[in-house]
């Protein structure tokens, strides 16, 4: 089984045009050149790929390690991959 990392890497990798060298634990969003509505987007691919829902209220997520966790800490808080439950906060992806 893929890890998250592998998995969101994958989506950005293919959704999103950028070279997989470039994706790394500590890679802010900002330095990959994604902006609001990529971002916007990004967060519906999660929900997509990982089975989760986000909520209304922001959290700052400004790397890829910081959303790899939080996506992390949404599925064991959602106990069961085929449901969605709204958990947490919305991240907002830094962008600059």
């Amino acid at each position: 089984m893929k890890s998250t990392f592998d998995r969101l890497s994958a989506t950005l990798v293919k959704n999103y045009q950028i070279a997989p060298e470039a994706v790394s634990i500590n890679t802010g969003f900002a330095s990959l050149n994604m902006d609001s509505l990529d971002v916007a987007e990004l967060l519906f691919d999660i929900e997509d790929e990982f089975k989760v829902t986000f909520p209304a209220e922001p959290e700052q997520l400004p790397t890829v390690g910081d959303v790899v966790r939080y996506i992390d800490r949404l599925v064991i808080a959602q106990g069961a991959s085929d449901e969605r439950m709204d958990v947490g906060a919305l991240p907002a992806l830094q962008t600059s």
